[in-house]
């Protein structure tokens, strides 16, 4: 069966742009841990999720910009330039944009419940699905011991993880050029390494726990950048995941159901792919067709995988 992103991808731009004037294509998209101003920013297939992507809301679920790593050194291409343009001019078509900032854009939490160009900045919100569900919306770095209690070796783990992510680059460039498929160094560290795992446990454990206290249906968080849907202790856990690596949304449909979108590296090559074609098809004579995309398993890197 074809997903919806294989037709998001038979829409070019302009196409993509018009359609937003129609009824949006979901009720409500979450994304977080964009680290715009880093390297490893997937600006480019972020930027075409959001084109294909419409919501009456949007939320923005914390670290949209990394001042940690600004502050060490400046890295803004045009790309994260277009990014924030298109975050604004959501806003300004009239979806509700919802800003909950993160540990790595801290300091926008001193503008909290202001407004940027339509962009409202919230330390957390509530979001209530159609099927009347209420879900709380947080990054989720206050359930984190070392962004609480020890700040300093949190700054050293984000130059760790900066450092895996350049090797993954370099790593996937050659893999590229042998013909494999793309493998992502610090997401397989995370799942064989222990402690990784029993943090990321720990964590969702902790956020549905508050969730729960709090007297919501379920939580909406980012921050550990591991996409993931399941029920905690009879909460609904939802992390959308990241645009460094994963390249992943949580949205909801019209009808209230609950899906992670994966816009990852299968999907981010079938734009390369489509768009070089349609260089050779301008230069040969008739324009080459977009690819097909085909929805596959959980281990082949799945374009949209369903969960609610």
């Amino acid at each position: 069966m074809k997903s919806a992103a294989s037709e998001h991808l038979r829409m070019n731009s302009d196409e993509r742009e018009e359609s937003e004037g129609k009824r949006p294509r979901y009720r409500a998209v979450f994304i977080s841990d964009l680290h715009l101003g880093t390297p490893g920013c997937q600006a480019e297939a972020l930027l075409d999720f959001l084109r294909a992507s419409s919501s009456e809301r949007l939320y923005l679920v914390g670290d949209i910009i990394d001042g940690w790593q600004l502050r060490r050194r400046w890295y803004w291409p045009q790309q994260h330039n277009d990014v924030v343009q298109k975050l604004l001019r959501r806003a300004r078509k009239g979806s509700r944009v919802i800003f909950v900032p993160g540990n790595h854009d801290e300091f926008a939490r001193q503008f909290l419940d202001h407004q940027f160009g339509g962009i409202e900045v919230m330390e957390d919100a509530v979001h209530v699905t159609a099927t009347g569900k209420s879900l709380w919306v947080t990054h989720g770095d206050y359930f984190d011991g070392v962004i609480q209690y020890a700040k300093w070796l949190a700054y050293v783990g984000d130059t760790l993880y900066e450092w895996t992510l350049k090797l993954n680059r370099h790593l996937n460039h050659w893999r590229a050029k042998l013909g494999l498929p793309y493998w992502s160094l610090s997401a397989y560290l995370k799942l064989k390494v222990k402690k990784a795992v029993n943090f990321i446990s720990d964590f969702e454990v902790a956020v549905a726990r508050e969730a729960k206290k709090r007297g919501h249906h379920g939580v909406v968080c980012g921050h550990i950048h591991h996409a993931e849907m399941r029920e905690i202790d009879g909460v609904l856990y939802c992390n959308d995941g990241d645009w460094v690596e994963s390249m992943t949304a949580l949205v909801e449909h019209h009808d209230g159901r609950l899906e992670i979108v994966h816009w990852g590296p299968v999907l981010a090559g079938q734009i390369a792919d489509a768009r070089e074609g349609k260089k050779r098809g301008a230069a040969a004579g008739p324009r080459a067709e977009a690819p097909v995309v085909e929805e596959s398993g959980e281990d082949k890197l799945p374009v949209m995988v369903s969960r609610s």
